[in-house]
């Protein structure tokens, strides 16, 4: 190697960790935009309220009919937590609703479709719900064919789903439950 290249290394160096330093730092994941098609945290928590505002004027009216064993079914991602806003944490509308009902003697029922509802089961009492069952996709099962499943199981285990709420199409297919309450996924951005 000829003596230059000597000198100059360093000073190529130099000039990379100056570079570096006067680069700014790229944001985590979780301090990035959103995707686009996803709205930011603030408008997605005004949208779900929208969406389940009316759940517990309808849970009361219900309740107060009575009949059955009633009770209220929520998915967990990107409906009873924010998987993915803030993972593992509530949705705080939803844990608004799921508190009424337990609280009014509703059933709090969480149909998934994960495959192991013991981790589900902690995680969602971690952070405040009621649960008093959770029926999980069976391996091998599609989303919208387990979540239809467990439905009609738990209708056959004697309780009434005065109330069902999710997030995507498939918690709603195939019926077993009296009235729906549909939060946003933005196209299929929030699974």
């Amino acid at each position: 190697m000829s003596p230059s290249k000597y000198r100059t290394a360093p000073l190529a160096v130099l000039a990379a960790i100056v570079l570096a330093a006067a680069t700014p730092l790229t944001a985590t994941a979780a301090q990035a935009a959103p995707p686009k098609g996803v709205p930011d945290y603030r408008t997605w928590q005004s949208d779900v309220d929208k969406a389940v505002a009316p759940a517990i004027p309808w849970l009361s009216d219900r309740v107060g009919r009575g009949g059955g064993k009633p009770a209220v079914v929520l998915d967990i991602d990107n409906t009873a937590l924010e998987t993915y806003y803030h993972p593992g944490q509530p949705d705080k509308p939803v844990l608004k609703v799921a508190r009424w009902a337990h609280e009014h003697d509703v059933a709090v029922l969480f149909v998934t479709a994960r495959t192991s509802s013991s981790s589900a089961r902690k995680q969602l009492k971690a952070v405040g719900y009621p649960v008093d069952g959770i029926c999980t996709r069976d391996h091998g099962e599609g989303k919208g064919e387990g979540k239809e499943r467990c439905r009609e199981e738990l209708t056959e285990d004697g309780w009434t789903i005065t109330a069902n709420i999710g997030n995507r199409s498939t918690d709603f297919e195939g019926g077993y439950y009296e009235k729906g309450f549909k939060l946003p996924d933005y196209d299929g951005q929030l699974s």
